[in-house]
């Protein structure tokens, strides 16, 4: 079976968040390791934790993204937004553990992050939702 430009695609970039999330739990053991109450920084624990999360999701994407009908452009287009908001979202998490600066990133949250968080939404659900009405289209549909 020859897999689409964009399934390969989404499979790399799964596997490179997988690769990641490994890199952070790496990061995580030393700080449990070093540290006097043997815990890592809260957002140092959520950056290996989503990061290991969304390399499945990613996965369960690259799957929709196969058997989608839509044209090739369509699925790797909703592949990336979804798949570049997972990778804001590890990147503010380890931001925040390097700095730790804050355990809690909303506590002074203003405008910037809400519109952010809503920008997040729309684009995860309805980058998701094209591949399923793509799916249904082409596996159910036809």
């Amino acid at each position: 079976m020859e897999l689409g430009i964009d399934t390969r695609l989404t499979l790399l970039a799964a596997g490179l968040i997988f690769l990641l999330a490994l890199g952070l739990g790496v990061w995580k053991y030393r700080q449990i390791a070093t540290s006097e109450t043997h815990t890592a920084h809260i957002y140092v624990d959520i950056a290996h934790r989503a990061a290991l999360m969304y390399a499945f999701a990613t996965l369960l994407i690259a799957v929709f993204v196969e058997l989608s009908g839509w044209p090739t452009w369509v699925n790797l287009t909703a592949a990336a937004v979804q798949v570049s908001f997972f990778l804001v979202a590890i990147g503010s998490y380890i931001v925040h553990g390097a700095l730790r600066d804050t355990t809690n990133q909303f506590e002074h949250g203003g405008a910037g992050l809400s519109l952010g968080m809503w920008a997040l939404i729309v684009g995860e659900m309805g980058g998701f939702a094209v591949l399923l009405a793509g799916f249904a289209s082409a596996q159910l549909l036809a």
